[in-house]
């Protein structure tokens, strides 16, 4: 079996466009992958057609193989841009490889480990607006309370606003008192994830994870920025509420460090921009090592939750799933067989591979868009971490 066509079709999400990947065989076996980067569409498109070079022509069934020839034969290593271009890649070709054994993919990932995948849920169910813009007590409990009423047993929050190197007690006492107010309203039995998203240095961190920790949160999510390991560690052994990152970092080389610094009880590898199945499944064993769990980062499309529903079947320290359910409203309508989550828990499709497929007559009605560019400024006019 020999890779014939690599084509990319970009569907528009709203806040981001989706990067679908199809894998074309000359047997006429066709897998579908997702490499959606954030705000960078086009590049993703550019590196797709740079890598085809090297993939055309080579069997979509040896993924390790691919994958070394995809990472490693263009002398520079690939950046996130290019390695998100490699996951879409390494997604189809596995979904290729399980569709010509007839079996699910989790199957081919070394079979389940458990019955079904605890998912979470964003508040507002993704709706950007409710994500990154609420700010007020009883919208955070409103949006939070249709969570729990569809099912979902967890739910993550972005907590803390934009936030300087140092900054006022206030911007503290204003995030503890919206956490205060959803444990309150939700209770002990729902987990709360609060997502930092980078926008605050370790020592601040610090002083949010301190106020935060009467209200008991699940995890804190992104400290601090993820470049430097030895930061969330200070965080980790300041606070003792887990701390979980990893979304913006990219192969298990860039796991390394934070797996040696001690900087986080979860880690979340992103299968979109880390490089597909094949590495997220060695990051997942270097994290189990340390007795570290992953809960891969998905703010995605569809085809990257089912692929991420899969890979949590088949490893055994997968924690949690992140997905998005109300984004945009054809985020079902552009897939066949999209993933269904049932009381918070989803199981994987029974058919071979992913056992997910793109309606490309339903994806072209939503072309590609720019993205949306969320740009924060401190109250001085300084650039901000979003």
């Amino acid at each position: 079996m020999k890779i014939t066509a690599i084509k990319p079709l970009i569907v528009y999400g709203r806040l981001i466009n989706w990067i679908f990947v199809k894998v074309e065989t000359d047997e006429g076996l066709v897998g579908w992958g997702e490499a959606t980067l954030e705000w960078k569409p086009k590049g993703v498109v550019g590196c797709l057609e740079d890598l085809s070079q090297l993939a055309l022509g080579q069997d979509p069934r040896r993924t390790e193989f691919l994958w070394q020839v995809l990472y490693r034969q263009f002398f520079i290593k690939p950046g996130i841009v290019a390695l998100a271009a490699i996951s879409g890649i390494d997604q189809a070709c596995w979904d290729i490889h399980a569709k010509s054994l007839g079996v699910p993919l989790y199957q081919l990932l070394g079979g389940a480990v458990r019955d079904r995948v605890r998912m979470y849920d964003h508040l507002g169910g993704g709706d950007i607006d409710a994500v990154f813009n609420l700010g007020q007590d009883q919208r955070y409990l409103e949006c939070a309370a249709r969570s729990v009423e569809a099912g979902y047993t967890a739910l993550k929050i972005v907590l803390p606003p934009r936030t300087k190197n140092l900054d006022s007690a206030q911007k503290v006492k204003r995030a503890a008192q919206l956490m205060k107010v959803l444990r309150e309203g939700l209770g002990d039995e729902i987990d709360i994830m609060l997502d930092f998203h980078g926008r605050t240095s370790p020592d601040m961190a610090i002083m949010y994870g301190k106020a935060l920790k009467p209200h008991r949160p699940f995890w804190l999510e992104e400290p601090c920025p993820p470049e430097n390991p030895k930061g969330l560690a200070k965080v980790a052994k300041s606070v003792a509420i887990p701390i979980a990152s990893g979304e913006r970092v990219v192969t298990r080389y860039g796991f390394v460090p934070i797996l040696e610094a001690g900087s986080c009880a979860v880690i979340q590898p992103d299968v979109c921009h880390t490089g597909g199945i094949t590495e997220l499944r060695k990051i997942a064993a270097m994290a189990d090592a340390y007795y570290v769990s992953i809960a891969p980062h998905n703010p995605m499309g569809p085809i990257a939750t089912a692929v991420n529903v899969h890979l949590a079947m088949a490893t055994p320290n997968f924690l949690i799933q992140e997905s998005l359910r109300t984004d945009v409203p054809w985020r079902d309508e552009v897939v066949k067989n999209p993933v269904q989550i049932e009381k918070g828990y989803a199981r994987p499709s029974t058919a071979p591979g992913i056992g997910i497929e793109v309606d490309e007559e339903a994806a072209k009605k939503h072309p590609y868009q720019p993205d949306t560019i969320l740009r924060l400024f401190h109250e001085d006019g300084s650039v901000a971490d979003w």
